[in-house]
């Protein structure tokens, strides 16, 4: 099958660790930024199968883990009303908040529903006109555009009775934030290949040049994330930090346009909480005031609702690189995916999860 048999090859996975071990002549520090890059990698064995100096650690490119708890108390406040059906991505639902998830809320008679496309949510809307339809919009820059488009064809059909709980987040300025903490041991990046398929790669052009270091935009299968981490280790060794695409099928420097256009035309930048990590400056994605009417937590007077973390979970850490899941004292304990800490337990892009599921067993 094209594009897919080929990027499994177990003889051209094995030339390019082979490359891999010639190429590297000292320990160097990669982070794949996706959740999904990460589970590919722990499930095909990559982080054990590459020479030592290599080390690979995980970023926060998980947008189930990220999402604050703020945002998930906020959802289940809604979640719980009457006149509400409340719908979602599958993968919220077991988001643990302070004492409940959005599973919960549903088995005590709550309308929660799990959908495809923000868009399903919008035709909710408009069979139940009587009910108030709300779409939890998470992600990064590769859901906001159909997040985006589902507001925009709300406002021009009228639809009164849809909105949207905003947890939209960026790439780039999470990147931002890793490089300059105190901690950082990050050297260079494989960036997430969804999110570039929209944005395009020239906006990490300057992160690369005024931190000094490599970002090469790659895919999931094995061979793309092998020839993606060769390309880093290559620019590592030379010194050069570049921005140079090892998904050229799906990705180009400029990006989809026209999905950056209806991003634009609906969402602004704004401040961001990201789970387990704080506030990032810049690095979310608000409503633009043309369509205020659709924002959930307006509409139901929830955004001062505040929480707390578990002080037992650190996820922020293993979300920054700083730590490995199996570092933390809770992991396989008190944190596991039936009685999870934190969002990186649950979700099918975290990397607790992904060490649960493929190192424990």
């Amino acid at each position: 099958m094209k594009y897919i048999d080929e990027y499994r090859d177990p003889e051209l996975a094995r030339k390019l660790l082979d490359e891999i071990r010639r190429k590297a002549t000292r320990h160097w520090t990669v982070m794949e930024i996706c959740g999904g890059q990460t589970h590919s990698i722990i499930r095909n064995g990559i982080d054990q199968l590459l020479p030592e100096c290599i080390e690979l650690v995980h970023g926060p490119g998980c947008p189930v883990c990220v999402t604050p708890l703020e945002s998930i108390e906020r959802a289940l406040a809604i979640a719980g009303r009457e006149e509400v059906i409340f719908t979602s991505f599958g993968d919220m639902l077991r988001v643990p908040g302070n004492s409940r998830d959005l599973l919960m809320v549903r088995s005590e008679g709550g309308d929660v529903r799990i959908l495809f496309s923000p868009l399903e949510a919008l035709q909710i809307a408009r069979d139940n006109p009587s009910k108030e339809v709300v779409f939890f919009a998470v992600g990064f820059e590769t859901t906001a555009p159909a997040n985006a488009m589902a507001v925009w064809q709300a406002n021009r059909e009228g639809i009164e009775n849809f909105s949207v709980l905003v947890s939209q987040v960026m790439v780039p300025p999470a990147m931002r934030a890793i490089l300059s903490s105190p901690g950082n041991r990050v050297q260079g990046f494989l960036a997430a290949g969804h999110v570039c398929a929209v944005m395009g790669y020239q906006e990490y052009e300057p992160v690369a040049r005024e931190f000094q270091v490599p970002i090469v935009p790659t895919g999931f299968e094995p061979v793309d994330l092998l020839a993606g981490i060769l390309k880093t280790v290559e620019l590592l060794e030379e010194g050069r930090a570049e921005v140079v695409n090892r998904y050229g099928r799906v990705v180009s420097r400029e990006g989809n346009r026209v999905a950056q256009e209806i991003i634009n035309q609906v969402f602004e930048v704004t401040d961001r909480q990201w789970r387990g990590i704080g506030l990032i400056a810049g690095s979310g994605l608000g409503l633009r005031e043309a369509f205020a009417r659709y924002d959930a937590e307006k509409k139901f007077n929830v955004a001062h609702i505040r929480a707390e973390e578990s002080s037992l979970c650190m996820s922020g850490s293993v979300l920054q690189g700083m730590l490995k899941p199996g570092g933390c004292p809770a992991f396989a304990r008190e944190c596991t995916p039936e009685h999870p800490l934190g969002a990186t337990m649950v979700s099918s892009e975290g990397a607790c999860a992904a060490y649960y599921n493929y190192h424990l067993k």
